[in-house]
């Protein structure tokens, strides 16, 4: 595997000796100083380049970065998907070597840096050929941490998260896997998700990152709820066991963001809604 050294030396050498090439700034975890390092970081690196045009008319010039296992253009599957893309403003490969190395690389013009290059607390300029890229304060996850609730974003939590576990009871004794699991984890325990960043935050002030979609939680919950949220995982001949444990363990945060942020909690909804999964769970 290709050394940090190895790949920055690379990535600027590129960019370096090509003219269209005109500044390289990087994104994401790389640039976090709160992030453990690891071999398996990607480089989000951005090309400030003068034209789009001739890098995507013969896209083989991505070749010179290595040995690429796997390409993912994510602009062209979103074109795919029937979204509006510019290629000529802006276009991403996201590069996967055979040494296991990752580049996430995108091109953009001029005009699309001035508009997001400040917008990311995590970034850190590494050539600028022009000096086109703005002074910015040292690379941060200040952008990234957990935003304090509002009364009425905890309590639509609250309800979202009690009501839609009467589809998932409702899948189960149906035995219709597929709408249940989905049901339960792409819609309720993302609500269950959510109120732990906000446990979190009140935990820690509101000044840090759970980072992407919680990979964080371990680090930042204690161990007993950790435990806890590990059973709320599951397959479909266990559902509903870790449903219960998602009672459980949302009762239990979403009381305590209660109390560290003055609010209340409907605790009406929740001992109904268990009563209905109980005697749904009861039924042959």
């Amino acid at each position: 595997m290709r050394s940090e050294n190895e790949m920055f030396d690379l990535i600027l050498g590129i960019a370096r000796e090509d003219e269209r090439i005109r500044a390289v700034y990087m994104n994401g975890s790389r640039t976090n100083p709160n992030v453990t390092r690891d071999s398996y970081q990607d480089y989000d690196i951005v090309y400030v380049v003068t034209e789009t045009a001739s890098f995507l008319k013969d896209k083989d010039w991505i070749g010179k970065f290595g040995d690429i296992a796997m390409v993912q253009e994510p602009d062209s599957n979103d074109l795919g998907f029937g979204m509006n893309a510019d290629y000529s403003r802006s276009y991403g490969w996201l590069m996967l070597f055979m040494d296991g190395n990752r580049i996430d690389l995108h091109i953009q013009i001029k005009e699309v840096t001035e508009e997001e290059y400040t917008a990311d607390t995590l970034t850190v300029p590494l050539l600028d050929k022009d000096s086109i890229l703005p002074s910015i304060p040292l690379s941060n996850d200040s952008g990234y941490w957990i935003q304090k609730p509002s009364k009425c974003r905890y309590d639509g939590c609250c309800n979202e998260f009690w009501w839609c576990l009467n589809n998932v009871a409702k899948g189960l004794v149906r035995n219709q896997m597929p709408y249940a699991m989905r049901m339960y984890h792409k819609t309720v325990h993302a609500e269950l998700d959510k109120m732990i960043e906000w446990y979190i935050g009140t935990q820690t002030g509101f000044k840090i990152s759970a980072g992407k979609w919680g990979k964080y939680f371990k680090k930042y919950l204690p161990h007993e709820l950790y435990e806890l949220y590990e059973l709320t995982y599951s397959d479909y001949n266990n559902l509903w066991d870790a449903v219960f444990h998602a009672c459980e363990l949302f009762h239990r945060i979403a009381a305590a963001v209660a109390d560290s942020l003055f609010y209340e909690y409907n605790q009406r909804d929740e001992d109904n809604m268990l009563i209905y999964l109980k005697k749904l769970r009861e039924t042959p």
